[in-house]
């Protein structure tokens, strides 16, 4: 562990999507470093195999698992009550649950569920959950996006994309607003002690393009071998923006491989991340509250 990286003894840290990949070895690493370590699956076996593999792996007790399905906003509703049960001060989010389908579905919200999962849920997790954030300041909130938002586009008027639904533009679209959601938050929590950044991983061999149509995944287990990195590595940079003295005050930034780097030109629109941002309180039922 880089010598940069925070002391973690005594703060609270929640990964979601932790239960494989990235996620998992984030969680490790975090642990590793002294956190309470909370990690989020969906699966009640799987989560329990992955705490026990986690705490053997550290050689720590602090660790915990909750459950969640990001597909159901009641679900991420429950998450946050429960880890607000359990706990007073939440020191770093790390946002990293994500999902692709190869055909559109819709959420039990009726939301299409890329879109759901991928910006909905770190949307109302993170609102849920702020205050305790802003209470443990200074916090770090790290939102786990992709350089696939380069390619992603925007259209309020199809954001379900209820026509011409493609996996490629469905899972773009999500990372564009996952970084859109950032540059926002960032705005919105200036000098509150709470930075908020986002990071594309690296193209990481992970199972979250298991969903992908049959034709493709003969193309992508090649591409596993030849140019994607390991979670390990792609769990370093998350690790990277959770730990770094270095990072500390940065926020509202878009990171590959620890550099700030511009994001899109839709992803830098402050109208765009504006509009999104009140639809996202409108879909979520957060506008009411």
């Amino acid at each position: 562990m880089q010598d940069s990286y925070m002391d973690m003894r005594g703060k609270t840290v929640l990964i979601t999507g932790a239960t494989s990949g990235i996620g998992l070895e984030a969680a490790v690493m975090l642990a590793r470093r002294g956190a309470n370590t909370v990690i989020v699956g969906r699966n009640p076996a799987k989560t329990e195999k992955r705490l026990a593999e986690i705490r053997q792996r550290t050689q720590s007790d602090a660790i915990e698992s909750l459950l969640c399905d990001f597909s159901s906003q009641a679900s991420v509703r429950q998450l946050a009550s429960e880890f607000g049960k359990r706990h007073t001060r939440l020191d770093v989010l790390v946002n990293n649950a994500g999902t692709v389908f190869a055909k559109r579905v819709l959420s039990e919200d009726g939301i299409e569920a890329t879109f759901a999962v991928n910006h909905l849920g770190y949307f109302l997790l993170t609102h849920l959950l702020l205050d305790m954030i802003m209470g443990s300041a200074p916090a770090r909130i790290v939102n786990v996006a992709s350089a696939a938002h380069y390619q992603g586009g925007l259209d309020f008027e199809d954001l379900g994309l209820e026509q011409n639904y493609r996996i490629l533009r469905a899972y773009a679209r999500s990372k564009l607003c996952n970084i859109l959601f950032t540059r926002e938050l960032a705005r919105r929590l200036e000098g509150t002690g709470v930075t908020v950044n986002a990071l594309h991983p690296g193209t990481v061999a992970t199972h979250i393009w298991d969903g992908a149509p049959g034709w493709a995944r003969p193309i992508l287990e090649l591409s596993k071998w030849l140019f994607m990195i390991s979670p390990a590595s792609g769990a370093k940079r998350i690790a990277y923006l959770a730990m770094s003295e270095k990072v500390a005050d940065e926020t509202g930034q878009y990171f590959e491989k620890n550099r700030v780097k511009n994001p899109s030109r839709q992803a830098r629109d402050e109208a765009l991340a504006k509009r999104l941002w009140d639809e996202s309180l409108r879909l979520t039922g957060l506008m009411e509250n």
